[in-house]
């Protein structure tokens, strides 16, 4: 048994009677179909296995689905809006449309392990992508910027949560006035050599 089952066995409610369930998918709007693609089957390394055409507003549109690799085939779709009447100026910049710090609203994959970080490190700085790799002591995550502005992320967990973690979780959670979470997390920014 891997450290993250150990993790769900000390959050685990036994009294719950549905089970837990991955993500199916998450399905974000595009500016440009092109671009996403390239992106995420390459920078990200995600495969592409469908692509529905469907009729929107007067003219179509493409919602295209890429495997992220699990083993329950989890999946990232977009949606190609660009045929679609009135949606030249649609804003695809979620965090930033709304106001808020970039790294607010993101996806966050799972790594194999600390190698796989490194490795998807790399694979954004050779694509052309800045990094950012932030240790928060337990977890370690890489985050970079897709064509639309939404930050993805690579993280692994580097220990197991505990029992008392989710206890402290449940206290924390609505307390009135929290303490800060202890430590400064370690930050490293990685420019790319080439922006493509």
């Amino acid at each position: 048994m891997n450290d993250w089952q150990w993790s769900l066995q000390a959050i685990h409610n036994e009294d719950r009677e549905d089970h837990i369930m991955g993500i199916s998918h998450i399905a974000l709007a595009i500016q440009d179909i092109e671009a996403t693609h390239r992106f995420y089957s390459e920078a990200m390394g995600f495969d592409l296995v469908k692509v529905e055409i469907v009729p929107q507003k007067g003219g179509f549109a493409r919602h295209a689905f890429y495997s992220t690799g699990s083993d329950v085939d989890q999946l990232i779709a977009f949606w190609d809006l660009s045929n679609v009447p009135g949606s030249e100026d649609i804003r695809t910049d979620i965090c930033r449309d709304l106001g808020l710090d970039a790294m607010t609203n993101h996806i966050a994959f799972q790594a194999d392990d600390l190698a796989d970080i490194e490795k998807r490190k790399q694979r954004w700085l050779d694509f052309g992508r800045d990094v950012l790799e932030i240790d928060h002591g337990w977890i370690r995550s890489i985050y970079t910027e897709d064509p639309d502005g939404i930050t993805v992320e690579f993280a692994v967990l580097t220990q197991p949560f505990t029992d008392d973690d989710a206890r402290q979780a449940q206290e924390l959670l609505f307390a009135k006035a929290p303490n800060l979470s202890a430590g400064e997390p370690s930050v490293s920014i990685h420019k790319a050599k080439q922006a493509i």
